[in-house]
């Protein structure tokens, strides 16, 4: 209990403890977001690991496709981090040892790199590694993660579809359903440049009660249970049907950087300047 006799309440949306970083996609330099995540994590010496799954688990040919961990890891050493190490794995037997997932257990941080999010889900879905994520936040950590490394956090997934990333919504099961780090949401990423804004319409009209969640390009919302701030240099769309909308009006409405949103209240609690506001890395 806490003080005055008042249960502590558990977010409905994002994690009781830990924050995301979610990452609309595209150059996130100059940003603060890269920043953001690694000061969350505790600073340039935290243990991070990068998971680049979401580039491909075959080669166009069938083979497995190989990823090099120091290319991974080297633009993230370029920002000063001293234990960052790759997470890799096409075969989601070796995702449920703890061989594979043992390396998470004293992570800090942990970041998805982009590509098509139905990769990470093959890999890591109902595994032991998916479990280690979790705790990765449960001790308060960080998980981030940019374009389908955005998308993969939330809990319907947004462009799974083998098919292609221009279904928004896949026929196949398994791939209707993200890691829900960030529960009872669809996000989506790429909206500016791309021209999603309006993408995920249809979804929220099929599923109501999820709060629809699109992202821009080096822009990315830090999520601390049910609120979020919206970080970098472009703009949110919030896809919220619970709200009534004129008909001269497209059915969200848009979040600038530095707002501050309440996911459960849906409502913009604070407003920020609009403006790029840069961070630097804690040492």
């Amino acid at each position: 209990m806490l003080a005055g006799g008042l249960a502590a309440q558990t977010p409905e949306y994002g994690p009781e403890r830990g924050t995301l970083v979610i990452q609309g996609g595209g150059d996130a330099a100059g940003t603060g977001i890269y920043e953001t995540f690694i000061n969350l994590a505790g600073g340039p010496s935290a243990k991070i690991i990068i998971v680049p799954t979401a580039g491909g688990n075959k080669e166009s040919d069938g083979r497995i496709k190989v990823y090099k961990e120091e290319e991974i890891i080297r633009p993230w050493k370029k920002l000063g981090l001293t234990d960052v190490h790759m997470l890799h794995t096409a075969d989601p037997k070796e995702a449920d040892t703890e061989a594979f997932a043992g390396i998470l257990r004293d992570a800090k941080g942990v970041w998805f790199v982009g590509g098509r999010q139905w990769n990470i889900v093959d890999s890591y879905a109902s595994t032991r590694t998916l479990t280690e994520f979790r705790k990765v936040l449960e001790r308060g950590g960080v998980i981030g993660g940019s374009s389908a490394g955005a998308s993969i956090q939330g809990d319907y997934l947004v462009r799974g579809a083998v098919e292609g990333p221009n279904l928004v919504m896949a026929p196949e099961a398994e791939h209707q359903h993200g890691f829900a780090f960030l529960r009872k949401t669809g996000i989506d990423q790429h909206i500016n440049t791309r021209s999603r804004w309006d993408d995920i319409i249809p979804l929220i009209k099929k599923y109501p009660e999820l709060l629809g969640i699109g992202i821009s390009e080096g822009t990315a919302i830090v999520v601390t249970g049910d609120h979020f701030q919206v970080i970098g240099k472009w703009k949110v769309a919030i896809h919220d049907n619970h709200r009534v909308y004129q008909p001269w009006e497209k059915p969200y409405y848009i979040l600038s950087a530095g707002d501050e949103y309440n996911m459960k209240t849906r409502m913009i609690e604070k407003y920020g300047t609009g403006q790029l506001a840069t961070a630097t890395i804690k040492k």
